[in-house]
C-alpha cells in the first residue's frame, strides 16, 4: 500500500453524522475505510507513513479506499500535510447548523464526564471563543485553507440537514462524488449512530471511576458487568440552550455564516433564525439541490 492509493478522505465536521456517513458507505463492498478514526495528519503525525499506511495494508484489492478524521477540518495543520502527502485525494466534508454541532458536542463530552454544567463556560462567545467547541463550526475558514491549496472538484461539501431530509439522495451524491462503478447506493441506516438519550454512568461518578477503566476493560463485554452497569446507568440530563446563549452563538457565526453560504452556494441564513428545528427541510432547498451536486468555486 502506497501514499496515492488512498482514494478519498471524510474531514468533518464534528458531529455532522460523519461516522453515520462512514457506516453507510461502508455497506457498499467496493469501498474500505478503517475503523476507529486514524487522525493521521492532525494528532499522530509524528507516527509516519508507514504507521497510517499500515492500517490499509492488503485492504486496495480493487476497492476505493478511504478514511474519516473530523479532526482535519478544525486542525491547521492536517490541511497542509494531506496537501503534501495526498495532492490527488477526494475530500468530502459533512456540514451542521453551527450552534448545534458546538452544543452536541458539548452533550457528548458531559456525557464522557470531561466537562462541567457550566455550559456558558465552553459555549459563551464572551467565555468559549478559541474553544474547541465553537472553533469547530468555524467551516468558511476551515474550508478556504482547503481550497487554497486543492482544486474544488476535489471537494465535496454536504449538509447534515439534507441528509435529515433524504440521506439516500445523499449517499447518491458522495457515490457520484467517488465515481464508483454501477448504480447501486448502499441503504441508510435506520437509525443513529450514537444516540445522546441512551443511558449512561452519571458524568461525576464516570470522572470518579475513570481511573478503574484499565482494570475492567477485560470485563465489559461480560454479563455481570452490564448488569452492574445498567443498575447504576440513566438517561443523562443535559443543561439546556437557553434562547439568549443560542442568540449569543448565532451572532458570533452570523458573518462566518454568510461566507460560507456563498463559497457553497447555499442559502444558509436559517440555521441561525432564532432555536433551530431540527428535520425540518432548508429553506430553498429545492432550488438549490442542482447547485449543492456542482463542486464549489474556488474564490478569487
Amino acid at each position: 500500500m502506497e501514499m496515492h492509493e488512498i482514494d478519498f478522505l471524510i474531514i468533518g465536521a464534528a458531529k455532522s453524522a460523519t461516522t453515520w456517513l462512514q457506516k453507510s458507505l461502508l455497506q457498499d463492498p467496493k469501498i474500505y475505510m478503517p475503523s476507529p478514526e486514524l487522525h493521521y495528519f492532525s494528532r499522530h503525525y509524528d507516527r509516519g507513513d508507514s504507521w497510517y499506511l499500515s492500517n490499509f495494508e492488503g485492504e486496495k484489492n480493487g476497492r476505493l479506499v478511504g478514511e474519516k478524521s473530523n479532526s482535519y477540518m478544525d486542525t491547521p495543520e492536517a490541511c497542509r500535510r494531506i496537501w503534501e502527502k495526498l495532492p490527488k485525494v477526494r475530500l468530502i466534508a459533512q456540514l451542521r447548523n453551527p450552534v448545534d454541532r458546538a452544543y452536541s458536542d458539548y452533550c457528548m463530552l458531559y456525557r464522557r464526564g470531561e466537562v462541567g454544567r457550566d455550559i456558558a463556560r465552553y459555549l459563551d462567545p464572551r467565555q468559549g471563543a478559541g474553544g474547541r467547541f465553537l472553533n469547530g463550526g468555524l467551516y468558511f475558514q476551515q474550508l478556504q485553507q482547503y481550497l487554497d491549496r486543492f482544486p474544488s472538484d476535489q471537494l465535496l461539501v454536504l449538509l447534515y440537514e439534507d441528509l435529515k431530509a433524504d440521506a439516500h439522495t445523499q449517499l447518491s451524491r458522495v457515490c457520484n462524488f467517488l465515481q464508483l462503478d454501477g448504480n447501486v447506493t448502499p441503504a441508510p441506516l435506520p437509525s443513529k449512530v450514537k444516540d445522546k438519550a441512551e443511558p449512561v454512568v452519571n458524568p461525576t461518578l464516570r470522572r470518579l471511576l475513570r481511573s478503574l477503566k484499565p482494570v475492567v476493560a477485560p470485563f465489559r463485554q461480560s454479563a455481570g458487568f452490564k448488569n452492574v452497569r445498567s443498575l447504576i446507568a440513566s438517561e443523562v440530563q443535559y443543561e439546556p440552550l437557553s434562547p439568549e446563549l443560542h442568540d449569543r452563538m448565532a451572532d458570533y457565526y452570523a458573518a462566518e455564516t454568510e461566507r460560507l453560504g456563498a463559497l457553497v452556494g447555499r442559502d444558509l441564513t436559517g440555521w441561525l433564525r432564532g432555536h433551530s428545528h431540527e428535520g425540518e427541510r432548508p429553506r430553498n432547498a429545492d432550488a438549490l439541490h442542482s447547485r449543492q451536486d456542482a463542486p464549489a468555486e474556488r474564490p478569487s
